[in-house]
């Protein structure tokens, strides 16, 4: 269920003493961020300010993450889970999410492969307008649109040809190197792999 204001009484309050658990999820790249505790006051506030809040157990009132820190956390959608006692936020983190200064509270957790090329796709991103001196993606973006449309179909012959012979490690070289050049292409286009990705969603929806 997409959590609204409408909704919200809605949600299983009586199981929990009128706080939910709430797990905040990076919607760039996937990852478990947080963990926090909600009562209504801070899901309304969510949803008005559009700034993740939760209620503090030990201050006992409601605290925005990044409130003093300014490592706020933008919301993209609140939801429950099927038995309604439990709240997922997704949303886009403003610098790291821990009180420890890393990315996420679960530090030392493998993240899963899928959510690398997310975090090599910001990355490429970060690199747009950037000296062409300072890195080879910096470079790129400097030779334009044709150039960097060039790389991208000798990359994509070379991946055919170590598919046809047959040689795995260059394939998979191959596939690396054109999925970076890929993405270098859509950013430079002003499109991101997410936008690639709601085509095939659509398309598998048919």
């Amino acid at each position: 269920m997409i959590i609204n204001k409408q909704n919200v009484e809605q949600l299983a309050w009586q199981k929990m003493d009128n706080l939910l658990p709430c797990i905040v999820q990076d919607a760039t790249t996937g990852k478990v961020l947080m963990q926090g505790y909600m009562n209504t006051d801070a899901i309304n506030h969510t949803l008005e300010t559009r700034h993740v809040t939760f209620f503090s157990r030990s201050k006992q009132r409601l605290w925005t993450k990044g409130e003093t820190s300014g490592h706020t956390l933008d919301l993209v959608e609140l939801s429950a889970d099927c038995d309604k006692d439990s709240i997922l936020a997704l949303a886009y983190p403003n610098g790291p999410t821990c009180h420890l200064g890393t990315e996420t509270c679960w530090a030392d957790a493998k993240s899963p492969s899928v959510s690398f090329i997310a975090e090599l796709e910001q990355v490429i991103a970060s690199r747009k307008g950037a000296s062409p001196d300072s890195s080879y993606t910096a470079h790129l973006y400097s030779k334009g649109i044709k150039r960097i449309a060039q790389k991208v179909g000798e990359e994509g012959v070379e991946t055919a040809l170590a598919a046809t012979v047959k040689d795995l490690d260059e394939l998979k070289n191959e596939s690396a190197d054109l999925l970076y050049h890929l993405l270098v292409l859509l950013q430079a286009s002003d499109l991101s792999l997410s936008d690639v990705t709601e085509v095939l969603k659509a398309r598998h929806a048919k």
